[in-house]
């Protein structure tokens, strides 16, 4: 059997290729995906089993069982699916733009930059009580522009003649620096109990989300995880160097900086709500790259399961594993990625 098939659509101005290898993997993946998320569902300190979470889903089972999934799992396991899902996307696209296996929201400064936006929108719009004095719908907006600022900065520190890959990684470490600096200044100024609260979040937890923050986060990733799929071409062309893709007639420097855009997007939705789960826009992509390889078109699709896969298994053993205590998820997904980081380091550097 032919591994490729093309597909041409509107007479033959839309045109795919379709890896069969890679459809069948990604079908695979989404498959693990409603296992895992399923069975987190139903696990805890009140277990369910799978029948009865599906049942609950089409509307049926016990009473107890709707308000412990609909109220207290559902939401928290939502948010744990599309937060790794942008973040695995937004890591994968800075990879393939930047060309070097080392780059993720982390490293570049720009989850960084979200953190302080979001720890200072905190700050300001927090009464005694912890309530926000305004609407939870403008968190993700908060958390973009602050992204958007370290992105821009990075982009900016990093132009001479062209931004070149190496100078984004090396601006963007400094920037990260600066970030958490600020971070924690702020957090010191603030009030104790905001501190403590920042604190949790920062390392990175869906502990506490609830239906207003899904209604709020899903269509902003979901919008944004579309435009990355269909602007993947332009990694593609990315990867090939900047003499090769302005040779087949892209536009680098523009196509750079809208995929730079669509990674601040995605970061600054995730962060908002989840804060800063690390290391899942490293790892996430170069799994996907040992199962499909490097064409981003399969790439990226492959990536947004394998990131929601970890964050919603990460999110499970925090709030199992140590029960009756929850730990963040982002302390586990720092525990394997920080030792991939050392990994990928030593092998890039005897490569």
């Amino acid at each position: 059997m032919k591994r490729y098939k093309s597909l041409r659509l509107n007479q033959e101005r839309i045109s795919f290729l379709i890896d069969y290898k890679a459809l069948l993997t990604f079908l695979g993946l989404l498959l693990l995906t409603v296992l895992v998320f399923v069975l987190s569902t139903g696990l805890g300190e009140m277990n369910i089993s799978p029948f009865s979470v599906l049942h609950v889903f089409f509307g049926g089972g016990t009473e107890m069982d709707r308000l412990v999934i609909h109220t207290f799992r559902l939401p928290r396991i939502i948010v744990a699916l599309m937060v790794g899902m942008g973040l695995a996307v937004a890591g994968g696209i800075l990879q393939g733009m930047i060309r070097n296996p080392l780059a993720s929201p982390d490293i570049l400064g720009i989850t960084g930059g979200a953190a302080v936006a979001v720890v200072g929108f905190l700050a300001i719009f927090s009464d005694k009580n912890h309530s926000l004095t305004v609407s939870i719908q403008w968190l993700p907006v908060a958390a973009f522009i602050g992204a958007a600022v370290v992105a821009f900065l990075v982009y900016l520190l990093a132009w001479k003649n062209g931004v070149s890959p190496i100078r984004l990684v090396l601006i963007g470490i400094g920037l990260m620096t600066l970030m958490k600096a600020l971070t924690t200044m702020m957090m010191v100024l603030g009030p104790i109990y905001q501190t403590s609260q920042a604190n949790i979040w920062i390392t990175g937890t869906v502990y506490g989300s609830n239906w207003n923050n899904v209604k709020v986060l899903v269509p902003w990733i979901m919008l944004f995880l579309v435009i990355a799929f269909i602007y993947s071409r332009a990694v593609n062309i990315q990867e090939l160097g900047d003499e090769i893709a302005t040779g087949l007639g892209g536009y680098v420097q523009r196509q750079r900086f809208i995929l730079l855009m669509i990674s601040t997007a995605l970061i600054g939705g995730s962060v908002a709500f989840a804060g800063g789960i690390g290391f899942v826009g490293l790892m996430a992509p170069h799994m996907a790259r040992r199962l499909v390889g490097s064409d981003f078109g399969a790439l990226l699709p492959v990536s947004a399961l394998l990131g929601g896969i970890l964050v919603m298994v990460a999110d499970l053993i925090g709030r199992t594993l140590f029960s009756p205590l929850e730990i963040p998820a982002g302390v586990f997904t720092a525990s394997i990625g920080a030792p991939y980081f050392i990994y990928l380091l030593f092998k890039t550097r005897n490569a």
